[in-house]
């Protein structure tokens, strides 16, 4: 898999000019130390004011990066310089990163004696790694058995203390992180990875042992709390995952009454201490499949209330989801229909009918009850892996003028799976329909493309909706696709309501105008140089020197040489004793 490609213009876009202007600075005073590529991770060391480097993180997949970390405090808009540092290698230096095996790649490479002695050796240099380890043993040396009903969990205990451990160690850590300095929560990420461990069990038919490493995970993290919530350490994530598990466990868990009231004992008392709300889990566990109106309801005798007899809470929604992720890992699909169905969970309710080839129904019941893009791309992919294409194309066009968040995804699967079927008509209307929603340069030519012949009546549509367009960050997609046209004046529209945290933009407008509006690049260029100037900022110096060099390409441009001299005087005049920006403006490209 090939890294993405990036523009140093990208870059630019989501680091503001401070942070990119420093991060330049850092690449190329070679502060990347190492850069390795690990399968679609990349990994670098960073050079920074800390005695040990700052540690970049970036992961992509086979067409953009889809995330990009750093172990910095830095807590504005945009990247850090060190990831404007470590994207820079990328872009221009791409040869020097190191290529590694993944970690898969590196375990085939051994056999089992040799397995074994790398985990020792590991556990010699980190012992903490050994209750990681035990847990991990335990959990994969136990597994449920095929076609058997699981018994109580007290005839198969599972030794929690490793897990116990494990968490005091995370909040242990996260108080020394936080005693550092360090800005920045590292306590969810890992309690989650814990949780996620009890969600796997589950899955795997094991809900018995998943409460147990469940209860001693929420039983350990509020013994313990008290260490980091003095530093504002929020919990409200933990507590969140922790209730959709324990739901989960409880309702694929055979429990005894005694252990009923055991878990609803302790789960009323943490949300006490904790201040959090188990009302999923006491609910699923008050419930569990035998409460009579969710038995009439999987037996298919719906009524308007679904399963609920009383006020429908604000869980409902979660409690469904849950409930039909486990009917659906038991293969019990009709149920699994009639509980979606009950409670008004459209989108589940679609996609299993088309996986489950009756696609005729599915499109039946989509003519009345599809409300949104999201249930109408969910059922279209649906229909398209069931090979029924052109039902998933009429699925999809419906959906596109549903209220939803994915025009933008649908309008581009629409407009590929027209073009595949040969309908281009579809194809450019959905194609300018996730233009509307994210529009760009790039999808800007992709409709150039695909219109041809159509592309002089589409254009004024398009170029419209871009400027009326008020999404994020939309002065550099304006600018883009107005340069591109050539319309200088109106890119100069776009760059007078910007201020000078937008420098990069503001120059790309200058240098397409320096040839039509020189007067105007001078003015503003001047303007913005001098602010720089007048307040003595020395470290701002290099940016009004950029802003000075756009004006002088204006005065040259316009045949005003005499007057760029002269004003470049009266500058060296003003400031002679601005020793610095003095050396700066002494530079043959500023004569």
């Amino acid at each position: 898999m090939s890294i993405p490609k990036i523009s140093e213009f990208t870059i630019r876009r989501y680091a503001n000019a401070k942070s990119y202007q420093r991060g330049e600075a850092y690449f190329e005073s070679g502060a990347v130390d190492t850069i390795t590529r690990r399968g679609n991770l990349l990994h670098a060391e960073v050079d920074g004011s800390e005695a040990r480097p700052y540690r970049v993180s970036l992961s992509f997949d086979g067409h953009s990066l889809t995330s990009a970390n750093c172990t910095c405090a830095y807590n504005f808009d945009g990247w850090c310089k060190h990831i404007v540092a470590t994207m820079l290698v990328c872009v221009r230096q791409p040869e020097i990163i190191e290529h590694r095996p993944t970690l898969e790649q590196l375990l085939d490479r051994l056999d089992h004696i040799q397995t074994q002695r790398l985990v020792q050796e590991l556990v010699a240099e980190h012992p903490q790694l050994i209750d990681t380890i035990d847990r991990h043993v335990i959990w994969m040396t136990n597994p449920a058995p095929q076609g058997k009903k699981l018994k109580s969990l007290r005839q198969h205990p599972i030794d929690t203390n490793p897990v116990r451990r494990q968490v005091r160690q995370i909040i242990h850590d996260g108080v020394r992180y936080f005693e550092d300095g360090c800005e920045e929560d590292p306590i969810a990420e890992e309690l989650l990875s814990l949780v996620q461990s009890a969600v796997d069990l589950t899955e795997q038919g094991e809900g018995n042992k998943a409460i147990a490493v469940l209860e001693a995970i929420t039983s350990t993290c509020i013994e313990n709390w008290y260490e980091v919530a003095e530093y504002g350490a929020d919990y409200d994530e933990i507590a969140w995952e922790l209730n959709n598990a324990w739901c989960e466990a409880i309702l694929t868990a055979e429990l005894s009454d005694e252990e009923k009231v055991d878990i609803q004992v302790n789960l009323e008392v943490w949300q006490d201490e904790w201040d959090v709300d188990f009302g999923l889990s006491l609910d699923a566990l008050h419930q569990g499949w035998d409460y009579p109106l969710l038995v009439e309801v999987l037996q298919g005798k719906i009524s308007e209330r679904g399963v609920w007899d009383a006020k429908i809470p604000d869980y409902a929604d979660d409690l469904a989801l849950i409930r039909l992720k486990i009917l659906e890992r038991q293969e019990r699909y009709q149920e699994y229909l009639y509980l979606a169905e009950a409670e008004g969970q459209t989108r589940q309710y679609l996609t299993m009918l088309g996986r489950l080839g009756r696609v005729e129904e599915a499109l039946a019941v989509a003519q009345t009850e599809m409300n949104s893009m999201e249930e109408a791309f969910a059922l279209g992919k649906t229909l398209q892996e069931q090979g029924a294409l052109q039902q998933a194309l009429h699925i999809a066009q419906i959906g596109l003028h549903l209220k939803g968040n994915c025009q933008y995804d649908l309008g581009l699967w629409t407009s590929d799976l027209a073009q595949k079927l040969g309908d281009q008509i579809t194809a450019l209307e959905a194609k300018k329909l996730a233009f509307q929603a994210h529009p760009s340069l790039e999808e800007y030519q992709n409709i150039q493309n695909l219109a041809r012949d159509e592309w002089e009546r589409i254009k004024p549509d398009l170029l419209k909706t871009i400027l009326v367009y008020s999404g994020w960050e939309t002065a550099p997609i304006k600018v883009d696709i107005l340069l591109h046209e050539g319309l200088v004046d109106e890119a100069i529209a776009i760059a007078n309501e910007l201020n000078i945290y937008h420098s990069d933009i503001i120059h790309r407008v200058m240098d397409a105008a320096i040839p039509h509006r020189p007067e105007w690049v001078i003015t503003h260029a001047c303007r913005h140089a001098e602010a720089i100037m007048d307040a003595g900022k020395a470290e701002y110096y290099d940016a009004a020197v950029d802003w000075l060099k756009k004006a002088r390409a204006a005065y040259l441009a316009s045949d005003r040489q005499t007057e760029w001299s002269n004003y470049h005087n009266k500058l060296m005049a003003i400031h002679a004793r601005k020793r610095k920006l003095m050396g700066m403006l002494h530079g043959r490209d500023m004569e």
